[in-house]
């Protein structure tokens, strides 16, 4: 494997494997509303009952918790509610999948997805190729390869799964199985 992808790998796999769902992040990431300036007092607390029709239904998911978030964060969620509407259908569905899986994500398991993406941000844009390179890869490989592979991934200790391709004696990630192989129509 080069030297490039070797520190990433770990990222890698991680990602792949499941134990850290990343792609929720980027619904997480959205650039929040500039601060209020001054002595602005914080926007109004705003009841579930005062939303539009529109609101409510692209809001739905947040009903329960709705009156008792703060304000600001109503703000955002109003924010982001705006954002949707100019999605596509198969956009609107993407995103209610990330976000579904988001919210089944335990807390370390989010805390991690988190530091996942702070890492993949540091990537310089060549290993960002790289790692996306090795992902189209993985995807490619028949499903019972990378079925193994995760079970043996989640079977090694963290500390060994730094070092898994080099143990592996993988010097690169696997290529994809030929055309018209298993895994492929």
């Amino acid at each position: 494997m080069t030297r490039i992808l070797r520190p990433i790998l770990p990222l890698l796999l991680a990602a792949l494997l499941g134990s850290v769902a990343v792609a929720p992040l980027h619904a997480q990431s959205a650039p929040l509303p500039p601060p209020p300036h001054g002595d602005m007092p914080p926007p109004p607390p705003r009841p579930w009952s005062s939303l539009d029709p529109a609101q409510r239904d692209v809001l739905a998911p947040l009903q329960k918790e709705w009156d008792g978030m703060s304000p600001r964060k109503q703000s955002r969620m109003l924010q982001r509610a705006e954002h949707w509407v100019t999605l596509s259908p198969e956009r609107r569905e993407e995103v209610r999948q990330h976000i579904a899986r988001w919210q089944q994500m335990t807390p370390d398991e989010r805390r991690q997805a988190r530091e996942n993406r702070r890492k993949f941000n540091e990537l310089s844009p060549q290993q960002r190729e790289q790692l996306h390179a090795t992902f189209e890869r993985f995807q490619q490989l028949p499903p019972a390869q990378r079925e193994r592979l995760i079970r043996e991934w989640h079977s090694l200790p963290p500390a060994e799964r730094l070092h898994w391709d080099e143990r592996r004696g993988h010097d690169r990630p696997p290529p994809p199985p030929p055309p018209g192989g298993p895994g492929h129509p």
